[in-house]
C-alpha cells in the first residue's frame, strides 16, 4: 500500500537526484457533538479527565501502521495534528461535556480539582492489514478514580476493527474516526449507567 509508494518515491528521487522533501499530510479525528436530551440525568459531580497511557509509537505524531503480527511501522510523511493521545483525552472530555450529565468537566492541569477523575489507556489507534481486508483499529480502556476514597470505582474497555473502504490513509482516518466514535459513547453510556446505580449509594 502506501509503504510501497514510499520506497518508489525514495527510489525515483534517487535516481533523479531530487533533493526536495515530500510535504508531510496532516489528519485530525473530529466528533460531532448534538444537543443534550432533556431528560439527560445530572450528576452533581465534577469530572477531571486525566492523561491516557499509551504505547510511545502513540505519543508521537505520526501515523502508526502494522507490518505485521509483532512488528509496526510509522509513516514520515502521514501525520497527526496533535498526537493521539492528547486528540482523544479532547475528544473524550468534549463529549462528557457536552452530554450535560455534570456538573463539570475538565482536563487535567496542575491546579485542577474535582471529584473524579478519569483517566486509562490507549492502545491502538492505527491500520491493521489484515488477511481478510484492510482495517482501523481503536482500543481505549477507562477508570474512574475516585478523590475522596482514594480508589478506583469503575472501569470498561472498548476496542474495535473497522473496515477500510479504500486503500488510503485518509480512508483509514475515516475508519478510526467511527470506531472512536462510537467508543467514546459506549463508554460514556457505561460510566452513566455506574453512577446513576452507585452515586447516592
Amino acid at each position: 500500500m502506501r509503504r510501497l509508494a514510499i520506497c518508489t518515491l525514495a527510489l525515483g528521487c534517487a535516481v533523479s537526484g531530487c533533493t526536495s522533501a515530500r510535504a508531510p499530510r496532516y489528519y485530525m479525528i473530529s466528533i460531532p457533538h448534538t444537543a443534550p436530551p432533556a431528560s439527560a440525568a445530572q450528576f452533581p459531580i465534577s469530572l477531571v479527565v486525566g492523561r491516557l497511557y499509551a504505547p510511545h509509537l502513540l505519543r508521537d505524531d505520526r501515523v502508526v501502521y502494522d507490518m505485521s503480527d509483532v512488528e509496526l511501522g510509522v509513516d514520515e510523511y502521514h501525520r497527526w495534528a496533535e498526537p493521539p493521545t492528547g486528540m482523544i483525552e479532547r475528544l473524550l472530555a468534549e463529549h462528557l461535556r457536552s452530554s450535560g450529565q455534570y456538573l463539570a468537566v475538565q482536563r487535567l492541569t496542575s491546579n485542577t480539582r474535582g471529584d473524579f477523575i478519569l483517566r486509562g489507556y490507549l492502545g491502538a489507534l492505527n491500520e491493521v492489514d489484515d488477511p481478510a481486508g484492510l482495517k482501523a483499529r481503536f482500543t481505549l480502556q477507562l477508570e474512574l478514580f475516585d478523590v475522596k476514597q482514594g480508589r478506583v470505582v469503575w472501569s470498561d474497555s472498548f476496542t474495535r476493527d473497522e473496515p477500510v473502504a479504500e486503500k488510503t490513509v485518509k480512508s483509514v482516518v475515516e475508519a478510526l474516526q467511527t470506531s472512536v466514535r462510537m467508543g467514546l459513547d459506549q463508554l460514556s453510556a457505561s460510566l452513566a449507567q455506574y453512577l446513576s446505580t452507585h452515586l447516592a449509594h
